[in-house]
């Protein structure tokens, strides 16, 4: 795990010291710079910068840059490339030969032989850059699921990019400013769907997808795509329970490789301790190292979450685990600012603050920690995705009834009340907004929070004025429509690949585990198990009402059943009683009347409305308040 940036302009070698400093915490072991003879008619040069966190061949032999014999080809990978080891023998089967044991010598080495098709080959998670000296190209590509990320801007016949924002920024040809369109989307997600950023000209690369610069033209081509084409229907229960075990159990095996000391989150769900349970099939005799954290009971009031760590516990008892648990006790008022500063984008869940925590507390002991993310987008554990299915029971009511029925019925929902309900009332409420609209409306609409509506009454007449025609959901909408003959579950399994897991999930992942100096590795995107499960059949992901059955089934061969079987929390934080308690201060005071006024994004008086009903308990408008607040601190950090 490291951190790249570069770019092609008359003066990188001025630049690039500033850019690898903002981006110091991604790798501390080591820093190396490469700058090009000047070329073309613009007397251009190609610089690339790495940070270091040594993982794999942890000698001075993996620095990076990292050429070819001849000098033509450099590169710099952020990431791990689990397979390396079968690549290199294909390679040597081919006369390659090597002089180092490391990764990213058989990466480069791949590239040249097979340039971009050496792609196809690849299992892992990355994010790297390629200079082309002879064609004078540069190449970047992002991984399959997009776990490590990478941000680029092209300014005149300037172009720029590195693994965080900010060392775009710090390479002084990017001005940062407010994407209006963006924030649009941020307001409706909690986050920006790719390719766009909250920055005006400053772009992602989507995940599975590579770009190539030369003469100062880019191009872009996906190289990867999630297919469930091949659904296999004549396989029964038994066979695809124990095709789920033995590939879970092949990749964990795989993303173990390292030459550091590596552990695993442990929340005491069925992912995480699936993950502990085969580690410890495989950690030769050795304690697997987990990590949980908790929440305290007091601030447990507005979220009625099950207590984790009495399972994580039980689980780490159960395997005998070198077991660490972390209270989540923070100063959350000095702590978020700095974690908005880590994370780019403003990114408005609560989960950044639990994530940051626990990647803190293991970087203590360790350089390297497993985690189960990607469990509930490859196999249906959102329950959302159930809500998808009761929804459907209203459809054979007509529109003109359903509608006016559920709005209705949402209308009289309290919303945010302390107590045993609070929960239930929530989600109600927001299935009876969404259950009323067709099937892409409904599922887009679960996972909205400021409404087209409430962005009306939220948003200044400029504001209004400059997003008028954008629609937040585009994105969205051309990935339902490129699976629109899917399978219905499946439909909703790839717009989330293709947005919330990538924009969401695996960005505060990277960006807070990184802040920590930490690699975070997730098994179960692993391109095995994720094409595995594409070809299973959909009703064995959400059985009924059981989220992730298969995998439960397949679990069951690890775990005891009252933890596989559980109600299990989602990865959060008790936002809602910080908000009333720790926070409180700091919302009055960044979302005041002259502070918003000042801003002139919003209306104020909308925005002293939404803190003072929220705090009422009549609606739920927690993470709306987050949001606001998120933004202010990001434009105070950014902007100003």
């Amino acid at each position: 795990m490291c951190g790249i940036a570069g770019m092609i302009s008359h003066d990188p070698e001025s630049r690039i010291g500033a850019m690898l400093a903002s981006i110091e915490h991604r790798g501390r072991d080591d820093e190396g710079v490469f700058v090009s003879r000047p070329f073309g008619s613009n007397k251009l040069k190609s610089c690339l910068g790495h940070r270091r966190l040594s993982i794999i061949d942890t000698s001075p032999a993996g620095h990076q840059p990292m050429f070819t014999e001849d000098g033509r080809y450099g590169l710099v990978l952020n990431g791990e490339i689990y397979n390396y080891k079968a690549i290199r023998r294909e390679l040597e089967s081919q006369a390659v030969t090597f002089t180092t044991n490391s990764d990213t010598e058989v990466l480069l080495k791949a590239f040249r032989e097979w340039n971009v098709a050496a792609l196809d080959k690849l299992n892992g998670m990355f994010a790297f850059a390629v200079w082309d000296d002879v064609e004078k190209e540069l190449t970047l590509v992002r991984d399959r699921a997009g776990i490590k990320p990478l941000y680029y801007a092209q300014v005149g016949n300037q172009f720029i990019f590195a693994s965080e924002i900010k060392a775009i920024l710090a390479g002084g040809v990017v001005r940062a400013e407010v994407d209006k369109q963006a924030l649009d989307q941020y307001l409706t997600f909690l986050w920006t769907p790719d390719p766009h950023t909250l920055f005006k000209n400053i772009y992602k690369l989507p995940p599975a997808h590579y770009l190539k610069w030369k003469d100062g033209k880019i191009t872009q081509h996906e190289w990867w795509d999630l297919s469930f084409e091949n659904i296999d229907d004549n396989r029964g229960e038994d066979y695809w329970r124990d095709k789920t075990l033995d590939t879970l159990a092949s990749v964990v095996k795989m993303e173990m490789v390292s030459d550091v000391p590596l552990g695993s989150f442990l929340s005491g769900g069925v992912d995480s301790s699936s993950i502990v349970a085969l580690m410890n099939e495989h950690s030769d005799g050795r304690r697997v190292s987990t990590y949980t954290v908790g929440i305290e009971q007091e601030d447990l009031k507005y979220d009625i979450i099950p207590d984790d760590t009495v399972w994580a516990r039980e689980v780490g008892k159960l395997f005998d685990t070198d077991y660490h648990e972390t209270m989540l006790r923070p100063d959350v008022a000095d702590l978020l600012p700095k974690l908005v500063y880590h994370c780019d984008e403003p990114i408005a869940d609560p989960a950044i603050i639990t994530s940051y925590l626990i990647s803190k507390a293991a970087r203590e002991t360790l350089t390297v920690l497993l985690s189960g993310v990607g469990g509930d987008e490859v196999f249906a554990g959102y329950p959302r995705q159930m809500a998808m299915k009761l929804a459907s029971a209203f459809d054979p009511i007509p529109r003109f009834i359903r509608s006016p029925l559920m709005k209705a019925v949402e209308s009289v929902l309290p919303g945010g009340m302390p107590g045993k309900f609070t929960a239930p009332l929530r989600n109600a409420k927001k299935f009876a907004k969404s259950a009323a609209m067709n099937f892409d409306d409904r599922y887009l609409g679960f996972g909205t929070y400021f409404t087209s509506e409430a962005k009306q009454r939220l948003y200044a007449d400029e504001l209004k004025t400059e997003v008028a025609a954008f629609d937040a959901y585009a994105q969205h909408r051309r990935y339902f429509e490129k699976v629109k003959n899917a399978d219905p579950l499946n439909r909703l399994l790839y717009v989330d690949f293709k947005t919330f897991l990538p924009c969401l999930n695996l960005a505060y992942t990277d960006k807070t585990s990184m802040a920590a100096n930490l690699e975070v590795r997730v098994p179960f995107l692993n391109v095995e198990l994720v094409e595995m499960a594409a070809q299973m059949p959909p009703h064995l992901k959400l059985r009924g009402l059981k989220r992730k059955y298969i995998l439960k089934r397949a679990a069951e061969k690890l775990l005891p059943r009252d933890i596989v079987w559980r109600k299990k929390a989602g990865f959060g934080a008790p936002i809602r009683s910080w908000l009333r308690g720790a926070l409180k201060p700091m919302v009055d005071d960044l979302l005041s009347e002259s502070r918003v006024k000042g801003r002139g994004l919003f209306d104020a008086a909308e925005v002293r409305r939404i803190i003072e009903t929220n705090l009422s308990g009549r609606e739920d408008l927690n993470l709306q308040v987050f949001q606001l607040l998120v933004l202010e601190l990001w434009m105070q950090e950014f902007i100003d």
